[in-house]
Formats: C-alpha cells, structure tokens, sequence
C-alpha cells in the first residue's frame, strides 16, 4: 500500500512562517543599508561642493582686502605729502631761515621740487634780467610729477586676477571648461527642441532643450550634456546659451525675452547653421527651423518648440 501524504504539523507551519518573515527583514534590511549609503554618498557630495564654495569665496576675499589696503596706503601716502607741502609753504611765509636753515629744508624736498627748483635756476641764469616763461616752468613741472609717479608706479605690488582662479574654479569632473554662463543667461519659458536627421530620415526621439540654461555639445561624453561622436567634432565643440535680452515687441515696445544663441567654442571643423560656418566665440541668435550642423558630420539638428507648425 502507497504510504499516506500528511500536511505538516503546526509547529512546522510556525518554523517556516518564521523563516519566511526573517529573510522579509533581512530584505529590508539590506534595502535600507543602500539607502543609507546612497544618502551618506549624496551628502559627502554636497560637502565637497560646500567647500570648495567656500575656498573660492576666502580667495576673493583675500584679493578685495589686498585691493583695499594698497588704496588706504596710497591714500595716506597722498595725505602725508599734502600735509608736508603746507607745512613747507607755511614755514616760509611766517618766519625768516638762515642760510643753513635753508640748505637743510631744500635738502628734504621732494625729488618733483628739487628738478623744479633747478630747471627755475636754469633758467634765470640762461636769461639773466629777461622775465621767466611761465609756460616752460609749467611743462617742466608737470613731466617731473610725471616722472615721480611713473617710478612711484613701478615699485608697487599688482594685485590684478591673474585668471588663474577662474581656471580653477571652472572644472568640472576634472576637465577644465572652455566657456562661462554670462550674467543674462536664463531657463527657457519655451519648449525648445532639437530633431535630429540623418541622410533626410530621422533619428531617435527629439532632444529637449528647455531643462537647463545652456546645453554643450562635443565629443567628451564626462562633460557634454549632448554627444557628438564623430571624429571631426572637437571635444567641446560649440554650446548653445539661452540669454535674456531686450527685444523690440509687436506692438513696438521694447521688452526681455529668453531666446537661444549659439557659440562655436574654437573647434576644429567649425560649427554650420543652415549651412554656412559662424566665427570660434561669438553668439549668434537661433530662430525656429534653424539647421546646425557640428564639423563633417553628416547628422543635422533641427530646432523647433511646442508651438511650432507641422
């Protein structure tokens, strides 16, 4: 006889309930381990970012207090030579100097009175009883103030940006960038899109252009938001800028509006909208059903919005 089947007893019901609802939490909890990891990940992210926020702002800093404390210096210098030329003018209409009085206070003049005292000597020996020209004593003056300042000038510390804070700051995923958002850049109220064509047949879905204020195009996949894999496009080969600009309306006033402009970075086989190529780092404005064309590559992008017509 065939031996009888018989259902597990309820304490082996109870062990593999158990089984099942601790591997359920062990589940969890692995979920929950790589959520805290990808949040610790996140914000050690946030932190690197913080900080160097924070370095670049202490190096501006540094420079605006150079800036500043070279200027009081200047200032003060300035104030201490007015202060020294009243005493001077002062000192010789109030009271008479002997002669040794004299050959010590000339001795402590400045470099500008000592070439005017002695082209003014020059002078009078040259023309004797004639009257001095005024104009030529003038001239002379002038070009020796000239001079003090010009060597004055030389001596003193630039505190000018070198550019090489920019460059630093201007990296992103270790490549240094080759273009900067201008002051008006903006996020396009319009839908902007991109249709990309290839021998006349479309390709893929169309590009989206209204998410960010400026798209890069190039061959460096680390940093281009849109590829181009061809090899005659340059690894940041052109970006289109999104500005906010005064434009004329209708109805004739004048008003601001985001349009989309296009910049060739400086590539190598230039960048072509509707066919003819523009100049390496200057804006051109796109309009709607504009072609663009990146080097010898055959693929051409379209630009059309949500309202455009069929």
């Amino acid at each position: 006889m065939a031996p009888s089947s018989r259902s597990p007893s309820p304490r082996t019901k109870r062990l593999r309930r158990a089984q099942g609802e601790k591997e359920v939490g062990r589940s969890r909890e692995r979920e929950d381990d790589g959520r805290g990891r990808e949040k610790r990940n996140s914000r050690e992210r946030d932190g690197d970012i913080g900080r160097d926020r924070d370095r670049e702002r202490k190096r501006d800093r540094e420079v605006g207090d150079k800036r500043r404390r070279s200027g009081r210096e200047d200032t003060e210098e300035r104030g201490r030579a007015g202060r020294d030329d009243e005493r001077y003018s002062k000192g010789r209409h109030e009271r008479s100097t002997s002669p040794s009085d004299r050959s010590r206070r000339s001795s402590r003049r400045s470099p500008e009175r000592a070439i005017a005292s002695r082209h003014d000597e020059g002078s009078n020996a040259r023309g004797g009883g004639e009257e001095p020209n005024v104009e030529e004593d003038s001239v002379a003056r002038m070009r020796a103030v000239e001079e003090a300042l010009a060597a004055k000038k030389k001596e003193e510390p630039s505190f000018e940006l070198s550019g090489k804070l920019a460059e630093e700051t201007n990296r992103y995923r270790g490549i240094t960038l080759l273009f900067n958002e201008p002051p008006e850049a903006r996020k396009p109220s319009e839908r902007w899109r991109l249709y990309v064509f290839k021998d006349g047949e479309p390709l893929n879905e169309p590009l989206c252009l209204h998410r960010q204020s400026c798209y890069l195009f190039g061959r460096e996949r680390r940093i281009a938001d849109i590829p181009t894999d061809h090899p005659s496009c340059s690894k940041q080969h052109a970006v289109i800028q999104y500005r906010e600009m005064e434009k004329e309306k209708p109805d004739g006033m004048m008003g601001k509006q985001v349009k989309p402009y296009i910049m060739d970075l400086g590539s190598t086989n230039k960048t072509y909208i509707n066919e003819s190529p523009i100049e390496p780092q200057r804006y051109y404005e796109l309009f709607e059903k504009d072609t663009i064309k990146f080097g010898n590559s055959s693929r051409e992008y379209v630009l059309l919005h949500e309202n455009s017509a069929e």
